[in-house]
């Protein structure tokens, strides 16, 4: 099938999701790189972003680093799906909300700059829409990544070295509050993001060159929007797992190709016993399920598949609130 994209979108699409260069005219170097000049490179993303094809350009952070954040869901009433997804995607702590295929219907990622600020959301959430929320933190991550490989099977990279929690100090969270909405597409954005967050160019480029280093930010380049990419089935498939088998199987199904997300999570009994989940994105349901079916045979236990229907909003993550979105943009209801 030819590609709907030229070969200097493609190129972009595909191999700058990580690696991006982190020097004062980054799109210039890109240009090098690709055999392009800047200003084309910077019309290309402009085209992608236009088409929604790309999120944004900037940074992904290692989960359970800092702040707070959480998978959280709730069971909606069929008829008020729309207006209940409305008032979750309004709250600005959440960045992902999917209508599933269950039950518990409305499924969301929140963050936040802390706990209890977290919580203060779920508990407003809880208020607003009527519904019980169940919070479903992460335990142990053993594959996350969702980088595309629009070539063949979904790549896999080496697994940075884990890092501490920390508090980040305050100029640390004002250039993590710049930097959440993706750099601006212009010709020096690290100058443009210092200054947003009150510092020099240079000092912005070596603060994030060491997030990269310490494993802060687990890769910084161009954030794809799987959808738009043509990855139309997206399942969370779920096992419940004896707690002294979870980490080991979850090490081999996250090396399955086919498998962009992998963790455990609290259970929340008695509603949820689930503590395994594995995320599968394929091009249509038939591509999807044989992934499903091969994950768990390996398991060894029924798999609880959940296929996302409408997706409510995606953005990137925002920790820090006193940064205004600009570069992510909610999503009205569309095929998830």
């Amino acid at each position: 099938m030819d590609s709907p994209y030229s070969p200097l979108e493609f190129s972009l699409l595909n191999d700058w999701q990580r690696d991006f260069p982190i020097v004062a005219q980054p799109f210039a170097e890109l240009g090098r790189k690709v055999g392009a000049g800047e200003t084309a490179v910077l019309a290309a993303l402009e085209r992608l972003q236009a088409r929604g094809a790309i999120s944004r350009a900037g940074a992904v952070l290692a989960p359970r680093r800092i702040g707070a954040s959480t998978l959280a869901a709730l069971a909606a009433p069929a008829a008020e799906i729309e207006r209940i997804a409305a008032l979750v995607s309004a709250r600005p702590e959440v960045n992902h909300n999917y209508q599933r295929e269950h039950r518990f219907n409305l499924w969301f990622v929140a963050t936040a700059a802390d706990q209890a600020t977290l919580d203060n959301a779920l508990r407003a959430i809880e208020r607003e829409t009527g519904c019980a929320v169940i919070s479903l933190p992460l335990e142990q991550e053993y594959h996350i990544d969702l980088g595309f490989d629009l070539k063949s099977a979904h790549k896999h990279h080496a697994k940075l070295p884990g890092t501490p929690a920390r508090e980040p100090d305050a100029a640390e969270k004002a250039l993590i509050a710049a930097l959440q909405p993706g750099l601006e597409l212009v010709s020096r954005p690290f100058a443009r993001l210092g200054e947003r967050a009150g510092m020099s160019e240079d000092e912005v480029l070596a603060r994030i060159a060491g997030w990269l280093d310490e494993g802060l930010i687990k890769r910084f380049g161009i954030v794809v929007r799987h959808h738009e990419l043509g990855y139309r089935a997206n399942a969370m498939v779920v096992f419940d797992l004896p707690d002294a088998e979870v980490d080991r199987i979850g090490l081999q199904l996250a090396a399955e190709p086919g498998v962009t997300l992998c963790y455990r999570r609290t259970r929340r009994l008695p509603d949820w016993p689930y503590n395994l989940y594995c995320m599968v994105h394929g091009r249509s349901r038939e591509d999807a399920q044989p992934v499903i079916d091969r994950l768990a045979a390996m398991a060894g236990a029924a798999a609880t598949v959940l296929f996302s229907t409408r997706r409510f909003k995606q953005c990137g993550a925002r920790y820090f609130a006193e940064m205004a979105a600009s570069g992510d943009q909610a999503n009205g209801p569309s095929d998830a």
